[in-house]
């Protein structure tokens, strides 16, 4: 927030100004596609969240049944909100006049709020290229002059957000090809196993770096897609284990004796049982998929726009600067520490036989 008395700076700058909300969705400053989701979050979720708490005081709720597809449709109609206004926004190509908002702050009778860190992750500090951590720039800046900390903290959303998105694509794949050949078998079963020793053949790895050279311009999209369409296998065999193991319990039977139709029998009744253990997995592969984005940008396949751990640490073993290497390798080694000890723990909460 920046207030600007009359007569100091150009006439139409005069008054209140919050420039954080106007470059939102300025692609002069955020180029990224991920950073326009991430900015359309920001402007969404807490109108969504105050309507959700409007309407849930407001509105009286017969029984669970009702209050479930009200919360169902609410989501629905968010998702749909946010992903309209995603698409409006990149696509617009908003732009505005740079103003030198830090050059204004610094003239007298200008009264300005900003952030403990004044930088984006795509700031230069000419006067502080490859400079050492201080209070300016808490772990110092890279060759290019820019604030190591501040791409760490961008490079957390990117890691995280890929390895959600990721995992929920290939989850979603193997969820419906696994319960298909499980709850069909014969010559749905054999099809789908064909295909999954087909995919287990290829080193997962490798035919990600092979599907990367496909993509001349790649983008966080392109990696979230690559590592979802390789690393459903896995899921689907488990989902598959699980609907071999349900249908035949009684209430499966009993499903299929009042007539019920075989898609509600599947989504309603046996899909519900068999996605304790894919949460497990999901937990774990999202781990794995923050690893191996970070390996294609320690390689320099992933997007060049977009600030990543691989990067910083591709910086650091070309500078051999001790702080570009250890800042980012503790970022990765901690969140795929958390991210394993709540899939264990997930585990142990959904698996009686391991609880004591």
């Amino acid at each position: 927030m920046i207030s600007i008395p009359s007569g100091v700076g150009p006439a139409h700058l005069e008054g209140l100004h919050f420039p954080w909300f106007a470059s939102l969705f300025d692609q002069n400053f955020f180029e990224n596609g991920l950073d326009i989701f991430f900015n359309t979050l920001l402007f969404t979720c807490p109108l969504s969240l105050v309507a959700w708490f409007g309407i849930k005081k407001t509105r009286k709720f017969a029984n669970r049944r009702v209050y479930a597809a009200f919360r169902t449709k609410f989501v629905l109609w968010a998702t749909l909100i946010n992903t309209v206004v995603f698409v409006a926004a990149y696509f617009l190509d908003y732009r505005q006049p740079y103003v030198d908002y830090l050059g204004l702050a610094e003239l007298e009778g200008v009264s300005s709020i900003f952030p403990p860190l004044k930088y984006s992750y795509r700031d230069v500090d000419v006067m502080a290229v490859v400079a050492d951590p201080s209070w300016k720039h808490w772990l110092g800046t890279d060759r290019e002059g820019r604030d190591v900390f501040t791409r760490i903290l961008y490079g957390t959303r990117i890691s995280l957000t890929i390895g959600v998105v990721a995992v929920g694509i290939y989850t979603a794949i193997g969820v419906i090809l696994g319960g298909l050949a499980g709850y069909f078998g014969k010559w749905v079963d054999l099809a789908v196993l064909r295909l999954i020793e087909v995919m287990i053949c290829f080193p997962t790895f490798f035919l990600i770096l092979t599907l990367r050279g496909f993509i001349d311009d790649p983008s966080i999209f392109h990696i979230m897609l690559i590592i979802g369409i390789t690393g459903w296998t896995g899921i689907a065999r488990l989902v598959r284990a699980e609907f071999l193991r349900l249908k035949k319990q009684d209430f499966v039977q009993a499903a299929i004796a009042l007539g019920l139709t075989q898609r509600r029998i599947i989504f309603r009744h046996v899909m519900p049982n068999a996605l304790g253990p894919v949460f497990v997995a999901a937990t774990f592969g999202v781990a794995g998929a923050i690893l191996i984005e970070a390996s294609l940008s320690f390689l320099g396949l992933g997007p060049a726009t977009a600030p990543s751990w691989g990067q910083i640490l591709t910086a650091g073993r070309e500078t051999n600067r001790m702080v570009l290497t250890l800042a980012p390798g503790f970022a990765i080694f901690v969140t795929v520490m958390l991210l394993n000890l709540v899939g264990e723990g997930a585990r142990d909460a959904l698996d009686p036989k391991l609880r004591k």
